[in-house]
């Protein structure tokens, strides 16, 4: 669900791995002693069949692989059984348009009224005011000519369908994380948001078919199993692949910055190790690009990161600068989000990186009158506070070679891109060949 139709229609143009070795390397990723199932974009039509009469069941013939080509190499998701059944509740049809008001009455309307999802892949996400929010919307200025205090138009990604296991925070803005419910129930309750609000279904989900949902969501895994550099991501003491990923162990908590694990284990700022068996390699080209991607790992964990301006942490803990590195905030081990519910502003909704495409909207402080302008108010459309305007939460980082653009609002279209914005937000001074370093990594994981 998170690929754009430009991200998926882009060439394999890592020209090395060509079509005949790319075949012949399915196989061999097959064979790597792992049993657990896997499903993902097709990589040949002869790998696959439809064994149900209505074609809603997709199988691999001989095998439970199958794999998802990507601009930087091949991921790989497991499911439970070793397929997936579309009929699943999970699939029904949600609406992505620009606008409710929206031409849809030729193919040319249609394309103009979806734009934002087919250049971008975001959806939008309707929310009001709420009436005792401690601020006031004052001007709404929508490239589409809906939104207003009723109801704001918030355009954001969809947030992967894997991994769901390891969240912290439901949605973008946690509006599905409830006090005191445990991570599956805040996705049955998102399921039953999702089917009334998007796909427009007037009446609940049963607790049958919400039960359905979130036994789907929470048995997939999806992680790079192949660099086109790098070679295969689980070979010389590395562990990358949804099944090293499968067997991660988690709680809500686990290794927090603030000192918030149950479990009373400090935080631990090397949170990802998936590569550190490549330090050191050389010799040739393959070695090489492991290194590389080693050093990117070094990087995410130690290279240091004086967060300034940061509201929702810098504010919360009461500290101008903190120093830190990537793990600050992308802290639980081997997954890369936050592990306890921590909404942060890194200023990509400012008014100075608004794009045309996207509404600005102005916000006044009903106390102070105050006036903030943000592409998306984000948490404080949720809680009505002040001080959680433009909050969002750190996604989970797996599979991220599958999932361009980058950020809850689509804001930098490739990984490079992702890590020139934190270097100018943060004046970090990666060197060159550290950037690209930490792109090897992450387009790895």
């Amino acid at each position: 669900m998170d690929g754009t139709a430009s991200s998926w229609a882009r060439p394999l143009d890592r020209s090395f791995l060509g079509a005949a070795l790319l075949a012949a390397l399915i196989p061999l990723l097959a064979g790597c002693g792992e049993r657990a199932p896997a499903l993902g974009s097709k990589v040949s039509a002869d790998r696959f069949e439809e064994d149900d009469d209505d074609g809603s069941t997709v199988r691999v013939p001989g095998a439970t692989e199958v794999f998802a080509p990507n601009p930087s190499g091949i991921g790989r998701t497991l499911t439970p059984g070793g397929s997936i059944n579309t009929k699943n509740l999970f699939f029904h049809t949600n609406d992505g348009s620009n606008s409710p008001l929206a031409d849809v009455s030729t193919v040319e309307a249609r394309r103009s009224a979806y734009s934002m999802l087919l250049s971008k892949g975001l959806i939008r996400v309707g929310l009001e005011v709420p009436a005792d929010a401690e601020f006031e919307l004052v001007a709404a200025d929508d490239p589409y000519g809906f939104a207003s205090s009723g109801e704001l138009s918030l355009f954001r990604r969809p947030l992967p369908s894997a991994n769901l296991g390891f969240l912290s925070g439901v949605m973008w803005d946690g509006r599905e994380t409830l006090a005191g419910m445990t991570i599956r129930e805040d996705l049955s309750h998102q399921s039953n948001s999702a089917t009334q609000g998007h796909a427009q279904k007037p009446s609940p989900l049963t607790d049958a078919q919400r039960a359905e949902i979130v036994a789907f969501e929470t048995g997939v895994f999806f992680a790079q199993v192949l660099d086109f550099d790098a070679g295969l991501l689980q070979l010389q003491g590395a562990r990358g692949g949804p099944v090293e990923l499968s067997r991660t162990p988690f709680h809500l908590g686990i290794n927090d910055t603030l000192g918030a694990d149950p479990t009373g284990q400090p935080f631990d700022q090397d949170a990802m190790t998936l590569f550190a068996d490549w330090t050191g390699l050389g010799g040739n080209r393959l070695d090489e690009a492991r290194a590389a991607v080693a050093r990117g790992e070094a990087l995410f964990n130690r290279k240091r990161i004086d967060i300034t301006g940061v509201r929702g942490l810098n504010d919360v803990v009461g500290l101008t600068t903190i120093p830190g590195s990537c793990t600050t905030c992308h802290n639980t081990p081997e997954v890369g989000n936050h592990s306890v519910a921590l909404p942060l502003d890194i200023g990509l909704t400012d008014a100075s990186r608004r794009t045309p495409d996207l509404p600005l909207y102005t916000l006044r402080n009903k106390t102070s009158g105050e006036i903030f302008e943000t592409t998306d108010p984000g948490r404080a459309l949720i809680t009505g506070k002040w001080k959680h305007r433009s909050l969002f939460k750190g996604p989970i980082l797996r599979g991220l070679a599958a999932r361009a653009p980058y950020f809850h609002n689509g804001f930098a279209a490739t990984l490079p891109d992702a890590v020139e914005f934190y270097q100018e937000r943060f004046a970090i001074g990666f060197t060159a060949q550290e950037k690209a370093d930490l792109v090897a990594f992450l387009r790895s994981l």
